[in-house]
């Protein structure tokens, strides 16, 4: 019995096309993720000795929003994602790399016990990161939109 191996051209193309797409995609996450360290010095350096750890830690999810947006705008159009699907998979690849960097950090650099970790996902604790992943995670999608990308049904 023979096992005939076909190729589908299609597909391969496809496939090298997401893989560059994540690429561009993995290289705009190192420019947001260097955006965000920062934005995080800069916060604790000059926000929390004014208005407290907590406070300045929930505006930084905003402002730090606002920057990923911004970045999303500028770069939407170089990541060549052409459809929804695809965005919204650039936005989730954002967060997940995103999750293990804050993570690592923590544990790894700062040594910070796991419930410091978590506190900034706790909405019951003042921590709004999760509203910020949220927006992380849709940002590609809407910067899409507001830059009038043309997608393709996926």
């Amino acid at each position: 019995m023979s096992h005939r191996h076909t190729f589908n051209s299609e597909n391969t193309s496809d496939q090298i096309e997401m893989k560059m797409i994540l690429l561009r995609a993995f290289t705009v996450w190192l420019l947001i993720i260097g955006l965000e360290t920062v934005h995080g010095i800069l916060r604790t350096v000059f926000l929390t000795p004014w208005i407290g750890d907590s406070p300045a830690r929930q505006i930084a999810v905003f402002t730090g929003s606002l920057l990923i947006f911004l970045v999303s705008l500028l770069t939407v159009c170089w990541i060549q994602a052409g459809s929804t699907r695809q965005l919204l998979l650039v936005g989730l690849m954002w967060v997940v790399l995103t999750v293990l960097f804050e993570v690592a950090l923590g544990k790894l650099i700062l040594d910070l016990p796991w419930e410091r970790i978590f506190e900034d996902y706790d909405v019951t604790r003042g921590g709004l990161l999760g509203f910020g992943l949220l927006f992380m995670l849709l940002s590609p999608m809407v910067a899409g939109k507001v830059r009038k990308i043309k997608l393709v049904a996926s």
